[in-house]
């Protein structure tokens, strides 16, 4: 038995961002994980990422798709994109896990699909839970993990982040090898 701590939100803020990254930093030092997964829109919260974890760490970004807001767009802009390379973290824009054909459908027929409905069944631990699942999929199907290694995969509610968990990573095609192995910190309340 190991016991451990777990940062829970009682509101939704960005001011979260700064003790979820310190929690995720401590954590991953203490289990040796060394690649971390962010979910970023614009930006912001990739890059107060990459000044927590610095060298050492392989920092994956994972965006937005083009289109999700407005057709052709990302909504982070190339200003952003180049810091955050150069400041050694690697961009993901892709397709989203849960989205793509289901949301289409869902778009078009105002029907769920199977990939809606795990997104949604998701949701039930908070917004930050489908999310850090869903970008955690995306990083491994784009071949950026090392899918022998636990990762720590952040996301938010709204703006900056406030949920984090320890994967066990897998590709979409054995979605259900994936695992939650820890909770680093979670809202406790929806928005």
């Amino acid at each position: 038995m190991t016991e451990k701590t777990i940062v829970y939100y009682d509101e939704i803020k960005e001011d979260n961002t700064a003790v979820t990254l310190n929690a995720v930093k401590k954590r991953a030092d203490e289990l040796g994980i060394k690649e971390i997964i962010v979910s970023s829109t614009r930006g912001g919260t990739a890059v107060k990422t990459l000044e927590q974890f610095g060298a050492g760490y392989k920092v994956i970004v994972v965006t937005h798709s083009a289109g999700f807001r407005e057709p052709g767009k990302i909504e982070m802009s190339d200003e952003t994109k180049a810091k955050i390379e150069e400041m050694g973290g690697i961009i993901l824009t892709t397709g989203h896990a849960f989205g793509g054909v289901d949301r289409a459908i869902n778009k078009k027929f105002n029907t769920l699909g199977p990939a809606g409905l795990v997104a949604h069944v998701l949701r039930m631990f908070g917004q930050g839970m489908k999310v850090v699942v869903e970008t955690a999929y995306m990083a491994a199907d784009a071949g950026l993990l090392d899918m022998d290694k636990d990762v720590i995969s952040i996301a938010g509610t709204g703006k900056g982040c406030d949920t984090a968990v320890v994967i066990k990573p897998a590709h979409l095609n054995d979605m259900f090898d994936l695992y939650v192995r820890e909770i680093v910190t979670k809202p406790t309340v929806r928005t």
